[in-house]
């Protein structure tokens, strides 16, 4: 009997595990926050000296030494949007300071079975999407004669912004290359009807596997083999050519599967070109609306991926340079204001003043063009979402997690203002995050010139200053009121004014009523002066506030690592007791 592997589910760890916490990293070179267990593997950020976010790949167990090699040595292979790039392999030698490991892609979000468990099953159309995400990779590894042998929801991660990664690929190995007796744990991943008691991957199997992929994505529920009632009996809304098409991939018989990967492919493309999958709602119709129009207009040079999202002025969407072979965001104009000219001209002029920044902590632009009423613009992808989704997903974050991301974005809002530009619309969504978990401004949808047309009363209430709710003229103190809400956003999970409607939080700011309590007198202090009602009040720019951020994010440090000494928190809990916080 083949041994199930350790581990049920995919466990996040915190700090370096022990079996890697000997290793010497190289110059410059650091540990991140945290990494997760995989069956039979451990993943642990890793920053490298160019500040990017790396997976450190390996193998606790040294009996899978030789395995894990194998497995890099596969992987670093294959070229496939889905497949994370290996960059290197830290080979084990006398002497060496580190190793057997080897760095790939850093990949975040959340599996496919987390996502499930928290949300429930997907629409119709973004399973589809999915499923044609992850059957192209699956198409790609068959091409070159190799299978998954472990596909599951556990494998299969899911960014903010729509991107499918797929995992698990130490399964993805001549089954000769995989320790004898060491096999996926029936319980974690869709066991295939043919296989019995013997893990036996093939592409049959690995069809089967995405079918049970698709079949939880719209049900919410893992298939068991011989116990799978048809699709539309376990959800009835779904349309009859999906519901065959799922039925048929997850046929007990491999013979009445699909003969490929690439002709269930091509099934799919037939159905997505029908409208059987449209729902009758005006809502729908007009996403379905947009996308056709963008998709007429920008055929030739983009592939459309999937909507990222939508604001005052325009919708977000995941597309693929074609030309390039890369994946970009793209903002087009709602067609309710296409037709106006001054709309239009607005737009054009936020791409041409957001393409004028450089700076880390912002978003650039690469391009921008328009056909017949269509306008749009490319900027760069940010994989992991916004301020918001971080928010929404892992819950409120700690001063020590994001001071380096303020500190940032406050050096990125003095490029800006330098430059003469005023966001005006600072708020969690369009604070994105990238790869590499840094925190970048987008979507300067309202700026102007300073010293042009006032923008009137702008801005998100939310996090909006008062200036902007009286609809009085705004500058750089403007911004810098809005990310002071961020960062209590951020820390707290909630907005800084209490108030669901903009006279409601205009009464708050001008009375002062903001909840700081839970903050040390350095952060209230700052907070205090960044959110005061009248701009003359506020910090005078962006880097003076930058270097006041430092400065508390530095005490904060301090008196952090005075609490973790025995009398450092004795002489913490007198000055509670016997010292004023300074007045702010």
């Amino acid at each position: 009997m083949a041994t199930a592997e350790p581990s049920l589910t995919n466990r996040p760890s915190t700090g370096v595990p022990a079996h890697v916490a000997s290793w010497s990293l190289p110059p410059d070179w650091r540990w991140g926050v945290g990494g997760v267990h995989t069956p039979y593997r451990h993943a642990q950020e890793i920053i490298d000296a160019l500040g990017r976010s790396l997976a450190l790949v390996t193998a606790p167990d040294p009996a899978h030494h030789a395995w894990l090699f194998r497995e890099a040595r596969h992987l670093a292979q294959r070229n496939h949007p889905s497949i994370p790039t290996t960059y290197h392999f830290w080979q084990q030698h006398p002497g060496s300071p580190r190793g057997p490991g080897y760095l790939r892609r850093w990949v975040t979000g959340q599996t496919m079975g987390e996502r499930l468990r928290r949300s429930g099953p997907e629409t119709i159309p973004v399973a589809l999407r999915i499923i044609r995400l992850v059957g192209s990779a699956l198409a790609y590894l068959h091409d070159s004669g190799a299978t998954h042998g472990a596909l599951g929801p556990e494998t299969t991660y899911l960014t903010p912004t729509g991107r499918v990664w797929l995992l698990g690929w130490q399964w993805a190995i001549p089954r000769d290359e995989i320790p004898m007796g060491v096999t996926p744990d029936p319980r974690r991943t869709p066991w295939a009807p043919e296989w019995g008691s013997e893990w036996k991957p093939t592409h049959g199997s690995d069809q089967w596997q995405l079918g049970a992929v698709a079949f939880a994505m719209l049900t919410g529920e893992v298939p068991v083999a011989g116990h799978i009632p048809p699709l539309r009996i376990a959800r009835p809304d779904v349309p009859a050519s999906v519901a065959e098409l799922v039925d048929q991939m997850l046929a007990f018989d491999p013979g009445q599967r699909f003969s490929s990967i690439a002709g269930m492919l091509r099934r799919i493309e037939r159905i997505s070109g029908t409208s059987s999958l449209a729902v009758p709602s005006a809502e729908k119709g007009e996403e379905v609306s947009q996308e056709d129009r963008l998709r007429w207009a920008t055929g030739d040079d983009y592939e459309v991926l999937a909507p990222l999202g939508s604001g005052t002025y325009g919708s977000v969407w995941r597309v693929r340079d074609l030309s390039l072979e890369r994946e970009v965001a793209l903002k087009m104009l709602h067609p309710t204001v296409a037709r106006n000219a001054v709309a239009v001209a607005r737009f054009r002029r936020e791409a041409q003043l957001a393409a004028q920044l450089q700076h880390p902590a912002i978003v650039p632009i690469f391009a921008w063009d328009a056909k017949g009423e269509v306008n749009w613009y490319i900027m760069e992808l940010e994989e992991e979402g916004s301020v918001a989704d971080l928010i929404r997903r892992d819950g409120p974050q700690s001063l020590t997690s994001i001071g380096p991301q303020i500190d940032s974005v406050l050096d990125g809002l003095a490029v800006a203002h330098a430059a003469g530009i005023v966001h005006r619309d600072l708020k969690p969504e369009n604070i994105l995050i990238d790869r590499y978990r840094r925190w970048r401004i987008a979507d300067f949808g309202i700026a102007n010139a300073m010293g042009g047309e006032l923008a009137g009363a702008s801005g998100t209430p939310a996090f909006a200053a008062p200036e902007q709710l009286l609809g009085e003229e705004q500058g750089v103190q403007t911004d810098l009121f809005a990310l002071a809400g961020i960062v209590i956003y951020a820390l707290t999970g909630e907005p800084p004014f209490a108030g669901t409607d903009g006279k409601t939080i205009l009464a708050a700011q001008l009375a002062g009523r903001m909840e700081l309590d839970q903050f040390d007198s350095h952060l209230r202090a700052w907070l205090r002066r960044a959110l005061a009602a009248d701009p003359a009040d506020r910090f005078r720019d962006a880097q003076t506030m930058r270097h006041a951020w430092r400065a508390l994010v530095r005490e904060a440090a301090r008196d952090e690592r005075r609490q973790a000494r025995p009398l450092g928190r004795v002489w913490t809990h007198l000055r509670r007791l016997f010292v004023r916080p300074a007045s702010t």
